[in-house]
């Protein structure tokens, strides 16, 4: 969309000079004569910029200028004076114009003042769209997954993500728990504020202090100029400390000062300094059962464990695993530019009986392999036979004569079928909001077939069996 400009002079000269500067430009260009009308103007279009007079009658531009900034504070004041006037420039200035121009000016400098403002707007306009972007994405409402496990995950980061409260994060590795991290941030008060994060695994100890608290020039070997510390570049906004289970003893006595105090200490300084920083941890270990060894600090622990959330492994929450699946192949066909949509029953099966020891990050793996691998439209078992290693379904014996084979080959089959049918019986009804007259049209059956798969799975919707505009409701 074209930027929109708005000429303000009581001088009809001034103006068509000012239109006859911009008119090889894509800009739109109004003009008026009064302030009055410049307010009344600004109130009804959107603006980008406004060149504006000084002196006019009855309403005079620094009046004007105060106005429109306090009633729409994007938009820029480019303000124009005579040569007399520049302590009322300078007036101006500090009320919130964008710049000012003396007259009578040059019109390339007119033309670079006025794309100055808009290049100034446009890139405060995608700051905010990179911010809104950045905010939505890590939006806890965002997280996929809707099973019991994760509903829990998410009433707990709201409840958590407006307080300072410190959290543990816990989980096993590839669960997420740097986007529960994120999600309790970019929710908080410190979303503006930066997030800042410190793999304490890939760190030795020297190092890893030098990370959290900064140093100054000649400290150590190696340490030509000062560095600032994360508990230094993330003040008011949040640190999170992945693999927290594998700081040293001798760090974590320096981390519980900082925690209690809000002081620190750059490696080789003298002098304190103090942070305000809201500390999120994470870990795949068992903290209690290392500070039963004495491995890890007990004071430490009950500082951090001041708002655990547990990261459910994927195992826990396998109704999750379509949705995941579905979403993981949409971004890698993107990215591969291939038109993957479709996941065959079989293979939706291998996924969702698989354990993933990776969890989430494994899924992911997966999916972008059988992304690549897939010829046509669809994921089939082939795409992941060699990712992932088929296995019989709990509960059945090992055969020993091929009578045995036979009949529980056939006892497979049956169970597969039936896991197909009852996920295909809930990702219907999921995408019809639990609608059973909607979900049955969708899939081509009728009502009462529908329902009689759900009997069979004893899967129930809460009241929607009730349809007012469907005649078959009770």
């Amino acid at each position: 969309m074209s930027a929109r400009i708005l000429l303000v002079d009581d001088e009809e000269i001034v103006i068509r000079s000012c239109l006859r500067i911009l008119s090889d430009s894509i800009y739109v260009v109004d003009s008026v004569q009064s302030g009055a009308e410049a307010l009344r103007k600004v109130d009804e279009t959107d603006y980008d910029v406004v060149v504006l007079d000084i002196m006019m009658p009855k309403i005079d531009g620094l009046e004007v200028l105060q106005q429109v900034k306090e009633r729409h504070p994007d938009v820029d004041v480019i303000m124009v004076t005579g040569l007399s006037q520049i302590q009322t420039a300078v007036k101006a200035m500090k009320l919130g114009a964008f710049d000012y121009l003396s007259k009578p000016f040059d019109p390339d400098e007119f033309k670079h003042v006025v794309d100055r403002a808009l290049e100034r707007r446009r890139l405060l306009e995608e700051n905010r769209n990179l911010k809104n972007e950045v905010n939505s994405k890590y939006s806890f409402e965002n997280i996929i997954g809707s099973s019991p496990p994760m509903q829990s995950v998410y009433r707990l980061i709201a409840k958590c993500a407006p307080t300072n409260s410190t959290v543990l994060i816990t989980g096993e590795s590839g669960t997420g728990k740097e986007m529960i991290a994120r999600a309790i941030h970019y929710n908080s008060l410190r979303k503006d504020h930066p997030f800042v994060t410190v793999d304490c695994n890939t760190l030795s100890e020297n190092l890893l202090e030098s990370e959290l608290f900064g140093h100054v020039k000649g400290s150590f070997t190696g340490a030509v100029a000062n560095k600032r510390g994360m508990f230094e570049v993330a003040n008011n906004g949040t640190l999170f400390l992945d693999e927290f289970g594998n700081i040293p003893l001798s760090t974590q006595a320096k981390l519980l000062r900082v925690i209690q105090e809000r002081e620190f200490r750059p490696v080789g300084s003298t002098s304190t300094q103090t942070t305000n920083v809201r500390i999120v941890t994470a870990t795949n270990k068992d903290l209690k059962a290392m500070v039963a060894d004495g491995t890890f600090r007990e004071d430490l622990y009950y500082r951090i464990n001041v708002f655990p959330i547990h990261s459910p492994a994927l195992r826990e929450r396998r109704e999750d695993i379509p949705a995941l699946a579905f979403h993981f192949l949409k971004i890698f066909c993107g990215e591969l530019e291939k038109p993957v949509s479709g996941i065959s029953a079989g293979a939706m099966s291998m996924l969702t009986n698989h354990d993933w020891p990776g969890n989430v990050r494994e899924l992911e793996n997966t999916m972008h392999r059988a992304a690549i691998l897939a010829s046509d439209n669809i994921i089939r078992q082939a795409h992941l036979v060699s990712i992932i290693e088929p296995s019989p379904p709990s509960g059945l014996e090992v055969p020993r004569t091929s009578e045995d084979l036979k009949r529980i080959k056939k006892i497979a089959r049956e169970k597969s079928v039936e896991d197909v049918e009852k996920l295909f019986i809930q990702e219907t009804l999921k995408r019809n909001d639990s609608n059973v007259t909607r979900s049955a049209e969708e899939t081509g059956m009728q009502r009462s077939n529908f329902q009689a798969l759900m009997k069979k799975y004893n899967i129930r919707v809460r009241d929607t069996e009730y349809d007012p505009n469907d005649s078959e409701s009770p």
